[in-house]
C-alpha cells in the first residue's frame, strides 16, 4: 500500500480522521463535500510541501525558496472545488467505497491546478494571486529581478505538476485502472495547454471552445472523470458525468469572467478589471462589441488590452459593459448552460444522492461570488 501523505510538523492536525466522519452541512450537498474536502486538502498539501521544503535543503536555500513559494501559493486558500469534484465523480460510481483513494487523487489535482496557476499568472503579468502577491512576483521581489524570478516561478509551476503526478501515482487502487487514471490526467494537461495556447493568442473563433478545453477539461470534466475511473465507473456513467461537466464547465468559466469585471478584488482575490487590461477576447467582450455603439465601444477600445489603462478609464468600461446588455447576455448564458447539466442529471444512469450532488455542483460552479 502506498505511503500516505505525513501530517505536517508545522501546525497540521493529525489525518486520522477521514470525510466518512465529518459531519454534513445543511443545505446544498455538494457545499457540505467542499466543506469536508477543502479541510482535508489544506492538511494534506501542508504535509506533503511541508516535506519537500524540508527536503529542498539539500540542494540550497534557492530551491527551497522555489519550493517555498509553490507551497505558499497551494496553503493561501482556494476553494478546492476541482478536489471535490473528484470525491462527486468517485460518489457517483459508489456510495460506501473508502475516499481515500479520491481525496489522495484530489491533492495531485490541487497541485496541478496551481501548476497552471503559476503559469497562467506569469503570461498574463497578474501580480496577485488569492489575496497575495502571485508566484513570479514573489520570487522576483526575493531576488530583485522580475526576469529571474519568472524564470523561478516557471520552475515552481513544473515543480507543481511533478508532484501532481507522483501524488496520482502512489494512489492506492487496484494496478489495472491506474493506466486508465494516468492517461486521463495527462490528457487533461494536453487539452488545458491547447486552451491556453489560443488564449494567449485571443484570436480563437470560438470563445467557448477555448473554455472547454482550457478549463472544463481540468476544473470539471477531469475531476469527475479522474474519480469515476478511480472507482471504476463504466463507460456510460462517465459518458453521462462527461455531458453534465462540459455545460457546466463553461458556465463555471462564464461566471469567473464576470466576477474579473464585477466581482470585489477582496473577495476574488485579483486585480479590479485585470481581464479588460489584458485585452482577454471572454464572451462578455464579445458581446459588448456586438452590443455597443458609438461612445461606448470607443469606451472598451480605450481601455481593453490597455496595460496601462487608468482606473477611472476601466471603471467607466465595467459600467458599459452592464449598460449595453453585455452582461445580461452573458448571464443569459450560464442560465441556459446550467439548464443544460441539469437536464443531463435528470436523464442519465445516476443515482439519487449522485444527482443531488451534482445539483448542488452546478449552484456551487455558478453562483459562486468569488
Amino acid at each position: 500500500m502506498p505511503a500516505k501523505t505525513r501530517t505536517s510538523k508545522r501546525g497540521g492536525r493529525s489525518n486520522g480522521s477521514s470525510t466518512r466522519g465529518a459531519k454534513a452541512l445543511r443545505g446544498n450537498p455538494f457545499l457540505a463535500v467542499v466543506e469536508t474536502v477543502r479541510e482535508e486538502m489544506d492538511q494534506r498539501l501542508r504535509g506533503l510541501l511541508d516535506a519537500k521544503v524540508d527536503a529542498a535543503a539539500e540542494n540550497g536555500p534557492e530551491v527551497v525558496a522555489m519550493v517555498s513559494a509553490l507551497r505558499e501559493l497551494c496553503l493561501r486558500g482556494g476553494k478546492r472545488l476541482r478536489a471535490a469534484l473528484v470525491v462527486a465523480g468517485y460518489r457517483a460510481v459508489s456510495a460506501t467505497a473508502d475516499l481515500e483513494p479520491a481525496l489522495d487523487a484530489g491533492v495531485a489535482i490541487e497541485l496541478l491546478h496551481a501548476y497552471f496557476l503559476i503559469h497562467d499568472d506569469w503570461m498574463d503579468g497578474d501580480d496577485m494571486r488569492r489575496g497575495g502577491p502571485s508566484v513570479h512576483a514573489m520570487l522576483a521581489e526575493r531576488y530583485r529581478s522580475p526576469v529571474i524570478g519568472a524564470h523561478s516561478a516557471i520552475l515552481a509551476g513544473d515543480f507543481g505538476v511533478a508532484l501532481a503526478t507522483e501524488a496520482l501515482s502512489r494512489v492506492d487502487v487496484p494496478p489495472a485502472r491506474l493506466p486508465r487514471v494516468l492517461g486521463a490526467f495527462a490528457q487533461m494537461q494536453i487539452d488545458a495547454v491547447a486552451g491556453q495556447q489560443l488564449d494567449i493568442l485571443s484570436g480563437a473563433a470560438d470563445v467557448e471552445k477555448t473554455y472547454v478545453l482550457k478549463t472544463v477539461s481540468y476544473t470539471v470534466a477531469g475531476p469527475l472523470r479522474l474519480g469515476a475511473l478511480l472507482a471504476g465507473g463504466s463507460a456510460e456513467l462517465i459518458g453521462d458525468l462527461e455531458r453534465f461537466a462540459h455545460p457546466a464547465g463553461v458556465a463555471f468559466q462564464l461566471r469567473d469572467d464576470l466576477l474579473s469585471v464585477f466581482g470585489d478584488p477582496r473577495e476574488t482575490g485579483k486585480p479590479f478589471a485585470n481581464d479588460i487590461r489584458n485585452g482577454k477576447r471572454t464572451l462578455l467582450i464579445e458581446r459588448a462589441l456586438e452590443l455597443g455603439h458609438g461612445k461606448d465601444r470607443a469606451l472598451l477600445e480605450k481601455a481593453w488590452g490597455k496595460t496601462a489603462a487608468k482606473q477611472k478609464d476601466l471603471q467607466r468600461v465595467v459600467e458599459m459593459l452592464d449598460r449595453c446588455g453585455a452582461k445580461r447576455a452573458v448571464e443569459e448564458r450560464i442560465a441556459e448552460l446550467s439548464n443544460r447539466s441539469r437536464d443531463v442529471v435528470a436523464s442519465g444512469r445516476l443515482s439519487e444522492p449522485s444527482q443531488r450532488l451534482l445539483i448542488g455542483a452546478i449552484d456551487a460552479l455558478v453562483e459562486r461570488q468569488n
